[in-house]
């Protein structure tokens, strides 16, 4: 490869599209037209001399030298965002940026939190990103994201896990399905009834296949959805019971369309952590930012959530 001539630019483009694995996508977030995004990459491969992408129909996949290249950018732009905040740290200014990966059962209470941070902190530039537990363990394992608001820490690479809060997990049911009138439900009465569940991938769903293997319990029926919102509906629909964070329920329980199953070893109890590698280095807002959910995390969740 002949890179003395790659410029940053390019590679911010370049680390858009291979994580996006879109063109069009990696346009919308850089605020840049699809052609613009096509000839920065076109450049790349012209100085790399290989091919960087692949098409397949509607879809893109990396070539291993796009491959390579991805990884390289991200590398580089981690450094390059270290030393924009190092430079503020030395002038005595308050900035740099911030990007956090959240769970998607913590996006009830983590835009309240950072909205108290960056009140506090307003020279800080924030980032968000939702997806499920298995995508911000990508994330983090691949270094693009800082920090993350999760609920078990990842194991397969070393990280640093702050608990900072209690999290219960709980079975939850329309107001006028059978079990809801039980003061005790064993956990074998679930059995018999049809179980929503989250997708592969999900923290909710990893923490639910372990209280039914706990209790060897196999539901007769399950119906996967890919939110919590939507397994939500279905429950206040009637379609099933489900088991889901308590943080994700308040409204619907204050006015009666959800209610707690009494399921016998529930709540099961987590903890949300917040979650960075162990080689992370740590940037003044990222220290800053993780002092601040140590001290106002499990404050500012009871207020937005309850529990």
């Amino acid at each position: 490869m002949a890179l003395k001539n790659v410029t940053l630019r390019q590679l911010r483009v370049f680390e858009a599209v291979a994580r996006l694995l879109s063109y069009s996508r990696a346009a919308e977030e850089l605020h840049l037209t699809q052609p613009a995004v096509s000839m920065q990459v076109q450049a790349l491969e012209e100085l790399a001399g290989l091919p960087l992408t692949e098409q397949f129909g509607k879809r893109i996949a990396l070539t291993p030298a796009g491959t390579e290249l991805a990884q390289l950018a991200r590398r580089l732009g981690a450094e390059v965002r270290a030393t924009e905040e190092n430079l503020a740290a030395v002038r005595g200014v308050e900035a740099g940026s911030l990007h956090i990966g959240v769970v998607s059962t913590a996006k009830y209470f983590a835009p309240a939190l950072l909205a108290e941070f960056r009140r506090r902190h307003p020279g800080i530039t924030l980032s968000l990103s939702v997806n499920n537990r298995s995508l911000v363990v990508k994330q983090l394992a691949n270094n693009e994201i800082d920090l993350a608001l999760m609920g078990s820490p990842p194991k397969d690479f070393a990280t640093v896990a702050e608990r900072f809060a209690e999290h219960p997990l709980i079975f939850i049911a329309a107001p006028d399905h059978p079990l809801v009138k039980r003061r005790r439900v064993p956990p074998e009465a679930l059995a018999s009834e049809t179980l929503l569940i989250r997708e592969p991938g999900s923290g909710t769903r990893g923490a639910l296949e372990r209280f039914l293997e706990e209790h060897q319990v196999k539901p007769q029926a399950t119906i996967e959805l890919g939110s919590n919102e939507t397994i939500k509906q279905a429950v206040m629909a009637g379609l099933g019971i489900a088991f889901l964070s308590e943080h994700t329920i308040g409204l619907e329980r204050q006015v009666g369309r959800i209610l707690r199953l009494a399921v016998a070893g529930t709540p099961v109890k987590r903890g949300w952590h917040l979650v960075f590698r162990a080689d992370k280095r740590m940037m003044p807002a990222a220290i800053a930012f993780q002092a601040f959910v140590k001290a106002e995390g499990a404050r500012l969740l009871k207020a937005q959530v309850g529990g």
